[in-house]
């Protein structure tokens, strides 16, 4: 019994050190192409079987950005400095060590092929391709992400990546507005991305970090581009509706409020990172808010989970147009 519990508790310790709490945004792009591709006949315990290895390559994704940042963290008292309180915090207070955290990112992995395993004895050999594509990206995203590629890779697994592989795992075959509905609702997601990196402006540039928001030079100009990220996400998909002829997509416009509030959210935050502002009913769920709130990282999770919220709504919307067609 006493082992039960020790597996249950470790389990749920790196649970939380992969940042379980992005997870749901993972399940979201999953269940937009899972309903779409039910809507085209496919199997759904392949659908779920994929959301499992999908999510264990996500939560060894966030790790190994752990792994290979603290050994940075640790050589640079610059870096220890400025970036968040948070950052690699289980890593810093000895509650696990980095050959511990090493045997984890493996576990993940392995899990996942296994998953892919029985995708591909199912649906076929394209499966063992966009696994491989999946693995590099897992392995290699801190790197990318240290030029200013990170945005790009983001962009590649949970778009393309994610949404033609769950469409064909579920069909056994591609489809060309499978692949326009991934690169919309994938530059939602990667304003969560963005918005954590132009938070972290400070610890990236004294890490010598070259990620996307860094090469803007400023702040304020690196602000502004996360606007290009929303907008052309709002006009391909206008032109999947007009494509499909479904306007129910433009339901997703409806998240525009929530854009504007989050834009000047962030505008204050590089202004003053202390700065939290008035939080209104449409700015929740904040998980576990109440022990958040009075600390000094609550201005940074707030705007993470707001970001993260509009995400969710646009996400729904999206579901919503599909099953409404």
């Amino acid at each position: 019994m006493n082992k039960i519990k020790t597996f249950f508790k470790n389990s749920i310790f790196w649970l939380e050190c992969a940042r379980v709490y992005t997870l749901p945004i993972t399940i979201l792009s999953w269940l937009v192409i899972f309903v779409y591709s039910i809507k085209h006949h496919g199997n759904i315990i392949a659908g779920l079987i994929a959301l499992i290895g999908i999510g264990f390559v996500h939560l060894a994704t966030n790790l190994a950005d752990d792994y290979f940042d603290y050994a940075i963290l640790t050589k640079d008292d610059k870096f220890i400095q400025a970036a968040q309180e948070c950052k690699c915090s289980y890593l810093k207070s000895n509650k696990a060590t980095l050959s511990e955290l090493r045997n984890v990112i493996i576990l993940y992995l392995l899990l996942a092929a296994l998953i892919g395993l029985i995708l591909f004895l199912y649906s076929g050999p394209a499966v063992f391709g966009l696994a491989l594509i999946g693995l590099l990206i897992a392995i290699g995203y801190q790197k990318l992400s240290t030029i200013g590629m990170g945005e790009i890779a983001v962009i590649i697994a949970f778009g393309p990546l994610m949404f033609e592989g769950v469409y064909y795992v579920m069909t056994k075959n591609f489809s060309l507005d499978a692949f326009i509905l991934s690169i919309a609702c994938v530059l939602f997601v990667n304003t969560i991305l963005y918005a954590h990196m132009l938070m972290d402006f400070d610890g990236d540039e004294c890490s010598h970090k070259t990620t996307l928001c860094q090469k803007f030079k400023t702040k304020k100009a690196a602000l502004n581009f996360i606007l290009f990220f929303y907008i052309l996400s709002y006009i391909i998909i206008s032109i999947l509706a007009q494509n499909t002829g479904n306007y129910f997509y433009y339901l997703t416009y409806l998240t525009i409020p929530m854009v504007i509030d989050l834009y000047n959210s962030l505008n204050l935050y590089n202004k003053d990172k202390t700065t939290l502002p008035t939080i209104y009913p449409w700015h929740y769920p904040l998980d576990n808010w109440k022990e958040i709130k009075n600390t000094e990282n609550a201005p940074f999770y707030f705007r993470f989970f707001y970001s993260r919220n509009i995400v969710t709504a646009f996400m729904l919307l999206t579901c919503i147009a599909i099953l409404a067609s």
